[in-house]
């Protein structure tokens, strides 16, 4: 019953890290409004599994080996905010072409795992994701916690990921929602390509700080 309360308790401090906005939840969203739901259904699949990478990294105890590897952490800041910022930029060039209509023809699934490799992409190149999980995983692990419940707690956060994606692409790929989207594309686009730059910006300083956080 100790076990059931405390997966119930990770799960729900996973749920509200992940449920947040974020450069991974407001780039899904985007592509929801603007690519439809199996688009934004297979992205999200796609960082449902780059959140997976960090999850074994801060289970396995490398996430503590990371936070004190100074330079390993540096580079995989680095390389976070460099794809952040690559994010920014596609986001700012296709908001000139916003034409706000929505493809849902049988051609797009030619680009299905392109999606899925950049939401694995963004996902695992966030390094600060390996944080948000050991913030979780500690709600509910203590001193008696075994190896067998580790991975019920990396599982039980992982469901709680996938839903959370799922949510994202069900709401916001939702007709109403589509064609509000489809009005004021180009503005969404930009404040998306913004938030991308702030975060990249962000990763980027403070990989290059005396003390990176």
């Amino acid at each position: 019953m100790t076990d059931a309360l405390s997966l119930v308790s990770i799960g729900f401090a996973f749920f509200v890290v992940a449920v947040s906005p974020g450069p991974a939840n407001i780039s899904n969203a985007t592509i929801a409004m603007s690519k439809g739901r199996k688009v934004s259904l297979v992205y999200g699949a796609g960082l449902s599994i780059g959140l997976l990478f960090w999850g074994i990294v801060a289970a396995s105890g490398l996430g503590v080996v990371l936070q004190g590897s100074v330079y390993l952490l540096m580079l995989l800041k680095i390389v976070g905010g460099v794809y952040l910022l690559w994010l920014a930029y596609l986001s700012f060039k296709s908001s000139f072409n916003a034409a706000a209509t929505v493809s849902t023809n049988d051609s797009q699934e030619v680009g299905y795992r392109k999606w899925f490799v950049r939401g694995v992409v963004l996902n695992s190149s966030n390094p600060k994701t390996v944080v948000a999980w050991m913030a979780a995983l500690s709600v509910g692990m203590g001193s008696s916690s075994d190896g067998l419940f580790l991975v019920a707690a990396v599982l039980t956060c992982m469901l709680v990921g996938f839903l959370v994606n799922g949510m994202y692409s069900l709401l916001f790929s939702i007709n109403g929602v589509m064609n509000v989207y489809q009005k004021v594309a180009h503005w969404v686009e930009r404040v998306v390509s913004g938030i991308f730059a702030l975060a990249g910006l962000g990763l980027l300083r403070s990989a290059f700080s005396r003390n990176p956080a």
